[in-house]
This record gives structure tokens, sequence and C-alpha cells, in this order.
């Protein structure tokens, strides 16, 4: 792991190496809350798997919300204020949950769907514009960077949880206060041409058009969107399908969670697998999408097929994983290659569409398996994740030209 780090980043400036260790404290420190959302309703607040459902699509409903605001407001804001201003209050969020009984949970969980969310179009439209020219591999290395941060949160999630749920509340807002702070140090050394407007180095164009006429350009969003949409949805079966599956056959917090420590150790040595398949098989960042739903789709059929054993969901992970690490670096680096400043506004659509996936799927998989069990769950997102490959076959045809950057999307 040091190794891989260590050569991955002596090749950027220090502000970026800086940048991705910031990530992956933040991302340690999620780690340590989101994969027990589902066990900590049901076995802390003695609600049905039904009502866990539904905290997480009123969160992912929220989520939709702060997508779509955080790639709207991003320019007229400003990064400094949109990303270093919710991460304050999201930190405020988390550990507050610490003293939350059900209906404050609830409500804060709604909030906290909806500040993270407004951070993320915000982020990333930050790196493709703040690095431009290694903005591709950048977002890759950021990506495996949080998932180290994951491997390692949810190693420990699990037994953290054992002890004490209220520490791991305690523990993701410390590390969200830390990611704050670092982005304040960072943006205080930006040039700025505006007050809290980032100096892009483009010539100085107009990025308010109506919103009318940047979703008119639907080729650029649409099927991504829908592509990111099924595999979101198909994704909820860990924590609303898996999960209760799991502990209710007499599987600890720890077994469940090292799925995700899993997920993590292959995002990190199976980089050279990957970088092979994008030298050969997917050369664009379409194909890769493409590639990636497949990976998804196998890997969900796998777990349906043979998910009577721990070790058959351990290898539906590593298989699914592949199909993660192909798509998370190659929407953001899409989206910033094709619509240059419009950027952080589609950003914003593609992600509030995606999350749409999330808000659907934790609820109608916790109600479903309090109705008839895991089975009919895992044949759905069979299902969900072979529709998200005609999805992004559909986004590749209508994006078959060479990739150029406008200031503007053309409308």
């Amino acid at each position: 792991m040091k190794t891989f780090i260590s050569s991955r980043l002596s090749q950027y400036p220090k502000e970026i190496r800086f940048f991705v260790l910031a990530s992956l404290v933040n991302s340690t420190g999620s780690a340590f809350m989101w994969p027990l959302v589902t066990l900590y309703v049901h076995n802390e607040l003695h609600r049905s798997y039904g009502d866990a459902g539904l905290v997480l699509l009123l969160q992912s409903l929220a989520g939709i919300v702060g997508q779509f605001t955080g790639g709207s407001l991003f320019h007229r804001l400003g990064p400094r204020i949109l990303i270093i201003g919710s991460l304050v209050l999201t930190g405020m969020m988390q550990i507050l949950l610490v003293f939350a009984g059900w209906p404050e949970y609830v409500l804060l969980m709604v909030l906290l769907g909806f500040l993270v969310s407004v951070t993320m179009p915000a982020i990333n439209a930050f790196i493709g514009f703040k690095w431009k020219k290694e903005r591709s591999r950048l977002f890759n290395v950021v990506y495996v960077s949080n998932n180290i941060g994951v491997a390692l949160g949810t190693s420990l999630s699990g037994l953290i949880a054992t002890y004490s749920f209220q520490l791991t509340f305690l523990l993701n807002g410390l590390s969200t206060f830390a990611f704050a702070i670092y982005f304040y140090v960072l943006m205080k050394h930006i040039r700025l041409n505006e007050p809290d407007t980032i100096s892009f180095s483009h010539d100085k164009q107009s990025v308010s058009l109506p919103v009318g006429k940047l979703l008119w350009n639907y080729k650029i969003y649409l099927f991504l969107g829908l592509g990111s949409l099924l595999i979101w949805f198909s994704t909820s079966q860990w924590g609303s399908g898996v999960a209760p599956y799991l502990d209710e056959n007499g599987y600890s917090l720890a077994a469940f969670s090292f799925l995700w420590t899993l997920n993590g150790i292959i995002i990190l040595i199976g980089q050279p697998l990957i970088s092979l398949l994008k030298k050969t098989l997917s050369r664009t960042l379409t194909a890769q999408l493409v590639a990636s739903a497949i990976f998804y789709a196998t890997g969900y059929t796998y777990i349906y097929l043979f998910h009577h054993d721990y070790v058959q969901f351990m290898i539906g992970m590593i298989i699914t994983t592949f199909g993660e690490m192909l798509i998370a670096p190659a929407v953001p680096t899409f989206i910033t290659e094709k619509t240059g400043l419009a950027a952080p506004f589609y950003l914003g659509v593609v992600g509030a569409i995606g999350s749409t996936g999330r808000l659907l799927g934790p609820y109608i998989y916790g109600n479903l398996y309090d109705l008839q069990g895991a089975e009919p769950i895992f044949l759905l997102t069979v299902l969900l994740s072979s529709l998200a490959v005609i999805s992004f076959l559909i986004h590749a045809v209508l994006n078959t030209s060479p990739s150029r950057e406008t200031s503007i999307p053309s409308i």
C-alpha cells in the first residue's frame, strides 16, 4: 500500500499529495458509519428493515437535491464557500448523531444526505479545474486513496460498532472537520480573479446559460445518468439485502464490514489489471463505462446463483469491484473533458440522476426483504445491472466523436 501511494504521488506537486492524503482521512472516517446504517436502525433503534430503507430513501432524496444544488451554485458561490461550508455543517450533523433518537436520527440523516451531496460535484469540478493537466489520472488516484480509506475504516467499523455505534459517529465527524480545515488552508493559496471564484485559466465566458438549454444537450448526461442510476440501485443490495441476510444467518457485523474491506483491498491491488484493461479492451471512457456495467452484472449474477456461502459473497464483491474501478473515475473525467466550464452543472445533474438509484434501492430492497427475503433482491439486482449495460451502450453510441473540451456545451 505504501509503495503504491508513494510511486503514484511522487509525480504530482506537493499540494496534490496533501489533497489525496486529506481525502484518505475523510473517507476513512466516513467508512466508520455508512456501511452499518441498516443494522444500526434495526438492531439499535429497534426499527424494521423497511424503516431502515425509508431512512436511506429520504437521505438519497435529499442527496439528489444536494447534487443539483452543488453543481448549480459552484460558479455563483465559489468553491470556498460551497465546499468548506458544507463540510463544516456535515461534521456538526455527524457529531449530533451521537445524541439522536429515532426522529432526530431521521432528520440528521436527511440533512447529511443533502450536505454531503452538495460537496460532490463541487470537489470533482475543483479537481478538474485546479489540476486540469493531471485530472484524468488524479481522479483515479483520489478514487484509489478514498478506497484505501474505506478499507481501513470498514476493517475497524464493525469492531468499533460492536463497542459503540456512537463512537463511529464521533470519528466520522472529526474526520470531516479535518477535511474542512485542509480545504480552508488549500484555498487560501489559490489565485483569485473575483471573490470566491477560481482562476481557471480559460478565456472568461458566461456559464450562466439557461438551465433548459444546458439540459437540452441530453447526449452528454442522460444515458450516463440512467446507467449510473441502475448501477447504484443495484449496489444498494449490499446494505439492504446482503447485510440483513448475513445478520439473520448468524454472521457478525465484522463479517459484513469485511466485505467492504475486501472491496478496498481489491481496488488497491487490482490497479495493474485495470490499467491493462484500459489499454487493450476499454481504451475510451465510454467503453470503460460499458465494461463496468458488464462486471457488475456478472458479479451480481454470481451472487444470485451462489449466495448460500459467505465465500461466494466475497467472490461477488471482487467481481463487482472491478466494475466500480472502471466507473468511478470515468464519470467525472468524461464530464470535465466534454463540458468545460459547465462541468459543475453536469456533474450535479449526473450525480442527481444516479442518486435516484440510491434513493429507490434501499427502500424497495428493505421492504422486499421484509416481505420475501433476499432471493428476489438478488434477482432484481441482476436485471437492473444488465439494463445498465444497455444504457451505457447507448451513451457510447451518442458520444462517438473525439473528446474535446468546450467552455459551454453544444446546444
